[in-house]
């Protein structure tokens, strides 16, 4: 079921939006080489508490995980593209890193996830960080009141494949609210004009993700939460948590 929010639930979105902002700039501002994945997470829990904020990613348990989530951020280094769990890993000069970070305070979610390198990054890894955020922006400006579900899946996977980047569409984007994942599942490559309408108070998390050896394939790592890319090329994710609004998309996961 697909839930409009009024304007007063997207100002509280907007504040929890605002923790995630302040936990991604957290992990970014420590990791460097020799810190390790755990200290990410221990920066970002200290974000939380001390907004009063809670993660939706601790102790998450859908049917496909054999054990809850144990953290409070994703750390997905290299060849890992979503859900990597923050353990001892210690980052590495040239690592290409993502972190995904929610939120949830006074029972509303923000979700939102970046990309970066450990030091100067290689060519082929800015490239794909500027695909994957420029694909961000073009779903983003996509997300306007009248178009369609399609329209935003289109202007990603655009982007995407244009590039020559895989593009898996087994996850994606999602609505966020009251808990971390609301319908609509959102693809990363679709159709333009098919599927749900775009109204005013959809809040929607908009997230692709690329592989950068261009096939589309994934595997699941032996911790049953780190997906992983088949070619083990690099992946690179980008995400806001963005409403329709009457005067088009806003985003809501920003300080």
């Amino acid at each position: 079921m697909v839930e409009i929010k009024t304007a007063g639930e997207i100002d509280a979105i907007r504040e929890a939006g605002r923790v995630v902002a302040n936990v991604l700039a957290a992990a970014r501002a420590t990791a460097g080489p020799g810190v390790t994945l755990k200290e990410l997470d221990g920066a970002a829990r200290d974000v939380l508490a001390a907004a009063g904020a809670t993660s939706p990613f601790l102790n998450y348990h859908p049917k496909f995980a054999p054990v809850p989530y144990p953290a409070v951020i994703c750390t997905s280094v290299n060849d890992a593209a979503l859900h990597g769990i923050p353990g001892s890993y210690r980052l590495e000069e040239g690592d290409l890193l993502s972190v995904d970070a929610g939120a949830t305070l006074d029972g509303w979610v923000g979700d939102a996830a970046i990309t970066f390198t450990i030091g100067p990054p290689q060519p082929a890894d800015a490239a794909l960080i500027e695909a994957t955020e420029a694909a961000l922006a073009a779903g983003i400006a996509a997300a306007r009141p009248g178009g369609r579900l399609g329209d935003i899946s289109a202007a990603i996977g655009h982007v995407g494949g244009s590039a020559g980047y895989g593009i898996s569409t087994e996850l994606g984007g999602h609505g966020v609210g009251r808990t971390m994942h609301e319908d609509p599942h959102i693809p990363n490559r679709g159709r333009a004009g098919r599927g749900l309408r775009l109204v005013p108070g959809l809040v929607l998390a908009i997230e692709p993700w690329f592989i950068a050896g261009g096939r589309d394939g994934i595997w699941l790592d032996d911790d049953g939460w780190t997906i992983r890319t088949a070619d083990g090329s690099r992946a690179a994710h980008c995400e806001h948590t963005v409403a329709i609004t009457a005067d088009g998309p806003v985003i809501l996961t920003v300080p």
